[in-house]
């Protein structure tokens, strides 16, 4: 087989004739030549004319300026169904914690920010780290799940979220050693017992780091069962109000990640030292929230897949690690990164932890969510439609614009891609 030669085509104004004149003549089907990138200047209509010219071929365009007419595959508005759950199209609403609940419950504030981004096109909105007991929250102000009481705020927006289209989701999570700080426009640190806050566990007596400053208790094995047996009963009540995707937060410097990573794992006993024995906690506590999470609903696992520091978790253990999670029904690996020490050096920019989705999606054979760096439509496409990952999750991206999916179809061409609320009808 010949080897495929992309090609880019770059056009200025109104030249549409000349640019699929150009195309036709450079894009070789004979040589598996393809246009991979079109760049428009002006009213894009070269940009549209080469567009239907090539359709049949797989392009990858990318616009820029003005561009009144837009052709390209819809990838990122392709429907993606895992289990029984079908998402609208391949864009997801990150957790994002709001540090707004009262006593764990969610209030108007999330019904308003978890809604509107569905109002707005997000295929999955995934409510933010709620926490499985009290002592699990990293703030007075986190999103709970640990008494029943909890239950039907959830279910009141999910009820709104699936009205308008979206598949409601929750992150159930336990904040380990980081857990009792102060509300991040509070200062973000550790909070005195006699100010608020309360004792914090992890797997060893070590304290994360600058502000967060309290040595935390190792666990016991009977805190490690009671933690586990936590995340089942907040799995329980995710399930009675009505979530229909749930993701297992083991990242971030969180309690399940301090049991990966070396880093803060300093155990001797089943639970630490090794590869296998750093894992195990993770393995159990999924393996019984998917004993009671019904088979038909997608289960995600959010990972750090590098501490970002020498001798911490990496890539590789993140590749086996997740190997590992798919036989033990979890459907999907959100892929972030960091949160273990407070001075990790993360090359963050555009897409920067997309090709850790990447390998964990190839090596591991399961699927994955990228997340991190990700605003722009033309990338967010390209991910999907180069098999980098199979769903895109946005987060301060969708603090700014809540309707970017509606954006993202006028920028990609397909403007009914995103059907907006009949009361938006003389506006959408």
């Amino acid at each position: 087989m010949k080897q495929r030669n992309d090609m880019a085509v770059s056009c200025s104004g109104v030249i549409g004739a000349k640019v699929a004149r150009l195309a036709r003549k450079r894009c070789d089907r004979r040589t598996r030549a393809r246009i991979v990138e079109i760049r428009a200047f002006g009213d894009g209509e070269g940009l549209f004319q080469a567009a239907e010219v090539f359709s049949c071929l797989p392009l990858s365009l990318v616009a820029a300026g003005q561009i009144s007419r837009f052709e390209s595959a819809r990838v990122v508005f392709e429907p993606l169904t895992i289990k029984s759950v079908t998402l609208r199209n391949r864009i997801g609403v990150s957790p994002m914690c709001e540090y707004s609940s009262v006593d764990g419950a969610a209030t108007d504030w999330h019904l308003v920010h978890l809604g509107s981004r569905a109002v707005g096109g997000a295929g999955l909105v995934v409510a933010e780290a709620s926490a499985v007991s009290p002592e699990g929250r990293i703030t007075p102000g986190d999103a709970g799940i640990w008494a029943d009481k909890h239950v039907e705020p959830v279910a009141r927006i999910n009820r709104f979220l699936k009205e308008h289209g979206a598949v409601p989701g929750i992150q159930i999570a336990h904040a380990g050693r980081k857990a009792s700080a102060a509300r991040p426009w509070e200062g973000g640190a550790h909070l005195a017992d006699q100010d608020g806050g309360w004792p914090v566990i992890a797997p060893s007596a070590l304290a994360f780091g600058g502000d967060l400053t309290k040595v935390p208790r190792a666990m016991s094995l009977e805190e490690i069962t009671r933690v586990q047996e936590e995340f089942v009963a907040a799995a329980k009540r995710s399930l009675a109000a009505g979530c229909e995707w749930l993701e297992l937060h083991a990242a971030h410097g969180y309690l399940m990640h301090e049991f990966l990573s070396p880093i803060s794992n300093r155990r001797t006993d089943r639970y630490g030292g090794s590869f296998e024995n750093r894992i195990r906690l993770l393995l159990e506590t999924t393996r019984a929230v998917r004993a009671v999470w019904p088979e038909r609903l997608p289960l995600a696992v959010r990972i750090s897949c590098t501490d970002w520091v020498e001798g911490g978790w990496d890539i590789e253990e993140s590749i086996d690690l997740a190997r590992l999670l798919k036989p033990e029904g979890v459907d999907l690996v959100d892929c972030s990164s960091g949160g273990m020490v407070p001075d990790a050096k993360i090359p963050a920019g555009a897409g920067y932890q997309v090709p850790f989705a990447e390998r964990i999606r190839r090596e591991a054979g399961i699927a994955t969510a990228a997340v991190g760096g990700i605003t722009e439509p033309t990338h967010a496409d390209e991910i999907i439609r180069n098999g980098r990952a199979d769903m895109v999750l946005l987060a301060r991206e969708f603090l700014r614009e809540p309707y970017w999916p509606r954006l993202a179809a006028r920028v990609l061409g397909h403007k009914d891609a995103v059907s907006g609320p009949v009361q938006y009808g003389r506006a959408w």
